[in-house]
């Protein structure tokens, strides 16, 4: 595999950055989507200013996320900010992005309510936009399972087979299975985006954290190159965590609302 996606006046274009890029690009057409099926109560370019301070923020911290858990590999500070070949942690960058979206609420003085909604609008863009990013990593060759048999990779496409082949061994494409779980995982948060109610801003994005976990959980139970955790893999605890904080708001997220509507009628 080529990592190189084209060279532009004598600089390598990797197909990381790339992917990343088209991701955000597709991102950015969900989101306007469901603005425009939220009948004008979400705002396009409320989450366009939201995207500004959470995009930086996000890419910083799933790079710093990756490189403290891989620190003996990172030996200066030029190592550290060339993640042009991999290395960035999806939930690192998650944390990044959910700081910068804390500072947006504060420094435009935004509700809960509305920040939530506008989460809400984003999810399913967040998931399917990794679902693109996962085919960085098939360039790059990364992020990958454990060694599987040449009879096991036949029953993929002649491409994915030759990627998944390095160093003269076979491994299961990991990044394909998460990126097809994804897929699925968007069409489920857009249909409940759409049947969404009124007082239960947040659902979506709770449902984004179920739906994703799920998936990554048992996902990365393949992988060879997981970050750990006092001998744990670490994303398997965060997913884990992430499942349960996203039944426990839908729960009471819920309840609230039909509370509200109680009260009313």
């Amino acid at each position: 595999m080529n990592p190189v996606a084209f060279n532009l006046f004598g600089i390598d274009v990797m197909w990381y950055g790339v992917l990343i890029t088209l991701g955000v690009l597709v991102a950015f057409g969900i989101v306007y989507i469901n603005c425009r099926r939220s009948g004008g109560t979400i705002s396009f370019d409320d989450i366009t200013d939201a995207f500004l301070y959470a995009f930086p923020l996000a890419l910083i911290g799933a790079r710093l996320y990756y490189v403290l858990y891989e620190l003996e590999n990172y030996k200066t500070l030029a190592d550290v900010l060339n993640f042009r070949n991999g290395g960035l942690a999806i939930h690192g960058g998650l944390i990044g992005a959910a700081v910068g979206v804390v500072i947006y609420k504060f420094v435009k003085k935004k509700t809960v309510k509305e920040v939530l909604s506008m989460a809400d609008a984003a999810a399913p863009s967040i998931i399917l936009a990794q679902a693109i990013g996962r085919w960085g990593n098939f360039m790059n060759q990364e992020a990958h399972g454990g060694p599987v048999s040449e009879e096991f990779i036949k029953r993929f496409p002649e491409f994915i087979q030759k990627g998944m082949l390095i160093k003269g061994t076979y491994y299961h494409p990991t990044f394909l299975y998460e990126s097809l779980w994804n897929v699925l995982g968007f069409i489920i948060l857009m249909y409940i985006f759409g049947k969404r109610r009124k007082n239960e801003e947040g659902v979506t994005l709770y449902a984004y954290m179920i739906v994703y976990s799920i998936g990554r959980y048992f996902i990365e139970g393949m992988r060879t190159d997981s970050l750990m955790f006092m001998g744990m893999r670490q994303a398997q605890l965060i997913s884990l965590a992430a499942i349960l904080f996203g039944i426990i708001m839908i729960v009471i997220t819920k309840r609230r609302a039909k509370n509200q509507i109680g009260s009313i009628v």
